[in-house]
């Protein structure tokens, strides 16, 4: 055999073993695909109607809410801009699968109008939805599902919040099994792509975690700017109490595995019980800053690597949509790649891509899940100080 026919075969040989490996990583997305729908409908149900007492949905409520809806946008707008200025996915020539499936969608998302828009907000059929895992559409059918059934007095409200509770436990208990197979996911993606594109792929790596770092660490300047303003060298009290959730976040990689630590330690900070137990918990669906900025990078990250050119005007509307879809599974271990690859698929970047970054997501989740504990705790120390400022002037 001549050396020429070696050599084709070889190649062969390593195309058919990157095509054969790839197939964990693609079993590993579909796991993470198939859990999406009942996460986002149960989770969203249980925490709106557990709120349930519309009353304490008052003052405080509309003080958090202006709060999380301020952190998040600017979480999202640091994204969008650090992965633009940095470009980590432009200029390579890996690829993970051919992107001729998504080529339509992306022609198709150009004639992106209001009425386009409308149609794929509100859902034409729950079970449609579910089905085709559209994430915006299930989360309004949630809302209004949740709300509807906060207005029902405990009593009889209790059987069908008990149901979605145990489903929401169940499919968070099936996110901990699927997260097992995560290893087998990485070794997968990383296998087929060395195979395909050499070592090329750690530069790539090295790229995107340097400019995810440098997005964390400002993200973290404007986080304490902002609390130093409001609680002034309390501030400082305050990081030292959150010193041990903050490294049981880090290590963990769950923000939600020290909320019983936080609720303790934010009231030795001395906020009020009331506070705490009504703020924290709405924090941990609605104020996640590290998650928030890791979406949009990574979203538009992958956008990159596949030569996917995105308008201003697209980048804006995927930061509207990860505004709202992020809230239906705050505080699930990985929960942000789960909103990621939902995103992709609905703006013609094909989700397989999501592979890509899941070899190095570990190190960005314990970075992303201190991030939020440090949002959780400013943004409860600052309306209990407001409230506190708010309750002496009344009384």
């Amino acid at each position: 055999m001549s050396s020429k026919n070696k050599a084709s075969v070889g190649l062969e040989n390593i195309a058919s073993f990157a095509e054969k490996i790839k197939l964990l990583g693609t079993i590993f997305i579909r796991l993470v695909q198939m859990i999406i729908a009942p996460l986002v409908f149960s989770t969203l149900v249980v925490g709106i109607a557990k709120m349930g007492d519309m009353k304490m949905v008052g003052r405080v409520g509309g003080k958090a809410m202006a709060w999380f809806i301020s952190a998040s946008l600017i979480s999202l707008l640091l994204g969008m801009v650090l992965v633009n200025f940095f470009a980590p996915g432009k200029g390579t020539t890996i690829k993970l699968d051919d992107t001729s499936s998504a080529s339509e969608l992306v022609e198709n998302s150009k004639g992106f109008s209001l009425e386009e828009f409308v149609k794929h907000v509100i859902p034409k059929s729950l079970f449609e939805a579910l089905a085709t895992n559209e994430i915006l559409q299930i989360v309004i059918f949630s809302i209004l599902f949740g709300v509807a059934l906060a207005a029902f007095s405990k009593k009889e409200a209790k059987p069908v919040l008990k149901l979605l509770d145990t489903v929401s436990h169940v499919v968070l208990k099936m996110v901990t099994y699927i997260m097992w197979t995560a290893p087998l996911g990485v070794l997968g993606a990383v296998a087929s792509a060395i195979a395909k594109h050499g070592f090329e792929v750690f530069t790539l790596y090295a790229k995107y975690l340097g400019a995810f770092f440098v997005g964390i660490l400002a993200l973290w300047v404007i986080l304490l700017t902002v609390g130093y303003l409001i609680l002034g060298k309390r501030l400082f009290v305050l990081l030292e109490r959150i010193k041990s959730p903050l490294l049981i976040a880090f290590s963990t990689t769950s923000s939600e595995a020290v909320f019983p630590k936080m609720v303790e330690e934010l009231e030795r900070f001395g906020c009020q019980p009331k506070i705490v137990s009504f703020t924290l918990p709405l924090g941990y669906s609605f104020n996640l800053d590290g998650s928030m900025m890791y979406m949009t990078f990574a979203s538009i990250f992958i956008a990159q690597v596949y030569g996917i050119d995105m308008s201003l005007g697209e980048q804006l509307t995927m930061l509207l949509v990860l505004m709202l879809t992020s809230k239906g599974v705050a505080g699930v271990p990985r929960a942000s790649l789960i909103v990621v690859v939902a995103t992709c698929a609905m703006f013609g970047i094909p989700p397989e891509g999501i592979a890509l970054i899941l070899p190095i997501d570990h190190f960005c989740d314990m970075a992303r899940s201190m991030t939020n504990v440090l949002g959780n705790a400013l943004s409860t120390a600052a309306i209990d100080k407001w409230e506190s400022k708010s309750e002496e002037q009344h009384g």
